[in-house]
């Protein structure tokens, strides 16, 4: 696993320095966009609406959009200036009971590892939680964002979880929830009875991802039946194409220069060049000859 974050766990005078890991991995089948006549990736572009044009990385910024249009542009040197105090620390603000966090402030689950000389330090505070059934609630900053968090023990490690701000969190308002809908209670008796004979535990292995595994056999039956593109070699097979015109053009050029400088098209020239004068001359006396007859007449 990878590291993605490194830092102390606080509370009080004393810090507990930990590693940071992600605790979960998406084993999607990953589509990509294409374009389906040649199977070309389609990519995105970073175009400005002002003047249309594609913005190269080094011109990225980050800005603030204000209601009327106009935008605050803040540099990364002003956004690194800012107070960050949790940057490198999970600083604990109490215990609450784990059963009082409602599954909706959830976001990402993180495993903790300590490092080597803060083990002990780190086992108590595992075995302490356990003891008195409480979760911590800390504020730490990941990604150059801080965030509400959760520390809760699974198993022998500690575990961090990110949660929404309260603010994040929609109130929903429903038409139904302002009506008052007549359930009896035999009804809801008879719907609990039913829920719970078929209640057990919950066991992760027993539940797959039907979707995933209906598409990887799709793409599998379609590379068998070779029902496949080929967009890398038509791309390859069209610079081949390019580089026999331009071949084909550069040959054709030198073939025409070194035939307009050869001995053989130069005495060619010189032919063409003497044949044209004397017609002139021929033609001109002739013209000459016309006049003189019609003046003796």
């Amino acid at each position: 696993m990878r590291t993605v974050w490194k830092g102390t766990i606080g509370f009080g005078s004393s810090a507990i320095p930990v590693k940071a890991y992600s605790a979960t991995e998406d084993h999607s089948t990953p589509l990509n966009q294409v374009h389906s006549a040649d199977g070309g990736r389609v990519r995105n572009k970073r175009i400005c609406e002002v003047d249309g044009v594609e913005i190269p990385p080094g011109e990225l910024g980050r800005g603030y959009t204000l209601p009327g249009g106009d935008v605050v542009i803040l540099s990364d040197e002003e956004l690194a200036a800012l107070p960050l105090p949790t940057a490198h620390s999970i600083e604990i603000l109490g215990f609450v009971p784990g059963g009082q966090v409602d599954p909706l402030y959830f976001v990402k689950s993180y495993f903790l590892e300590p490092e080597v000389p803060a083990t002990k330090p780190y086992v108590l505070l595992s075995e302490a939680l356990v003891q008195a059934d409480r979760v911590a609630i800390v504020k730490v900053a990941i990604r150059q964002k801080e965030t509400l968090g959760a520390l809760r023990v699974r198993g022998q490690v500690i575990m961090l979880d990110t949660l929404h701000w309260p603010a994040e969190v929609r109130t929903p308002d429903f038409p139904f929830l302002h009506d008052d809908v007549d359930v009896r209670m035999a009804q809801v008796r008879a719907a609990a009875n039913l829920i719970e004979n078929l209640s057990g535990d919950f066991e992760p292995g027993r539940y797959s991802d039907g979707y995933s595994a209906a598409l990887q056999a799709l793409i599998e039956a379609k590379v068998d039946g070779r029902d496949v593109l080929q967009p890398t070699a038509a791309v390859q097979d069209a610079g081949v194409e390019q580089l026999l015109d331009a071949l084909q053009e550069s040959a054709q050029e030198r073939t025409d220069t070194d035939q307009a400088t050869s001995p053989a098209v130069a005495r060619a020239k010189a032919a063409a060049e003497k044949a044209k004068e004397g017609a002139t001359k021929a033609k001109k006396a002739t013209s000459k000859a016309r006049s003189a007859s019609k003046s003796r007449r």
